[in-house]
């Protein structure tokens, strides 16, 4: 065991590349993508339209990029999309739709394992009148808080929105983690949307870079929308390189960080006075005395573990977090507490 490692657990977003994918960074081909004649970014569009099902594919910075693209894609200045309170393309993502596209969020209440209820999204289409923004997309977003959606849910929502004339976008940031625990493809995963943004950033290992996924003529649409907001970038090959190989070889092994946090888990769940939430995928969350967050995140740092500690503590599983580093976090866990 090193015990001078850092370990890392704030989030997935803390993953260092590989020495292969630096490797398969430094080796590729190259163009200017703005003229679309990267070819290292033109494989990585047509092999993540194949993987996930949709004829095309665009590559651009971030998530946060990706969903607002959809958004503006999707809707125009005056239209509404209905999505999680809690959403990340909601919540988390600065107002981009409101303030750069004048489309309003309408946010509703979460169920406990992260869906919006039908009956909820139902009441809140709004009628064909004047006085109502023009209801115009349902944004989900699949793992939600660790948490995966099921198949049956999904289908049965993006059926009800395009019954009702919406358009349906998955934010899919951890898709690939949903698909790994549920053992379907990722065309299975994401079936029903017509759009769906994936991170290769987070628990896939790249250093930076989001795929957003449709038609053609929405990703032609949607590639303006990239150069208006700042997206278009020239010789990306070398991040699309990243995104590639982690397309190619980290998706799979995902489950390992599913069984970390389920391991890490059951070592934090007889430590008093904390309450652990089993995982679903690599998330584990810890209720956490609040007069003691601080206390324990200083602990924590001093044994070389950097987390966020709240009192709803949020634990990240990632391809940089070992078996053995689980082990060193559970016993730093236990030493704190039983001092």
């Amino acid at each position: 065991m090193n015990d001078n490692k850092l370990i890392d657990l704030r989030s997935d977003t803390v993953t260092r590349p590989s020495a292969a994918m630096r490797a398969a960074m430094a080796a590729a081909e190259v163009g200017d993508d703005v003229y679309g004649d990267d070819p290292t970014v033109n494989r990585l569009q047509a092999h993540a339209a194949e993987l996930f099902g949709h004829e095309a594919a665009l590559f651009a910075p971030s998530g946060t990029q990706t969903n607002l693209i959809a958004l503006l894609t999707h809707c125009q200045r005056g239209d509404e999309y209905i999505v999680g309170q809690n959403a990340h393309t909601y919540k988390y993502e600065a107002g981009g739709g409101a303030v750069l596209g004048s489309i309003q969020p309408q946010p509703i209440a979460h169920q406990t394992d992260g869906s919006l209820a039908l009956a909820d999204i139902e009441r809140a289409i709004k009628p064909d009148d004047f006085h109502f923004a023009r209801s115009r997309l349902l944004a989900l977003e699949n793992t939600f808080s660790g948490r995966v959606l099921q198949p049956d849910y999904l289908a049965a929502a993006t059926a009800l929105a395009h019954r009702r004339g919406l358009a349906t976008h998955l934010d899919g940031a951890r898709i690939c983690n949903a698909a790994v625990k549920l053992g379907i493809s990722l065309r299975e995963a994401v079936k029903g949307f017509d759009s769906v943004s994936v991170c290769l950033s987070k628990g896939l290992g790249a250093p930076v870079g989001s795929l957003l996924c449709g038609s053609q003529p929405f990703i032609k649409q949607a590639r303006r929308w990239r150069k208006m907001l700042g997206g278009g970038m020239r010789q990306a090959g070398i991040l699309a390189a990243a995104g590639l190989y982690a397309l190619e070889h980290n998706i799979a092994r995902l489950a390992e960080d599913h069984e970390n946090a389920a391991r890490l888990a059951r070592g934090l769940s007889d430590i008093a006075p904390i309450k652990v939430t089993a995982p679903d995928t690599n998330m584990v969350f810890v209720d956490i005395p609040e007069a003691q967050c601080s206390l324990l995140e200083d602990a924590l740092r001093r044994k070389g573990i950097l987390a966020q500690v709240d009192p709803h503590m949020r634990i990240v599983l990632h391809l940089d977090v070992s078996r053995a580093d689980v082990d060193r976090t559970i016993a730093a866990f236990k030493d704190f507490f039983a001092a």
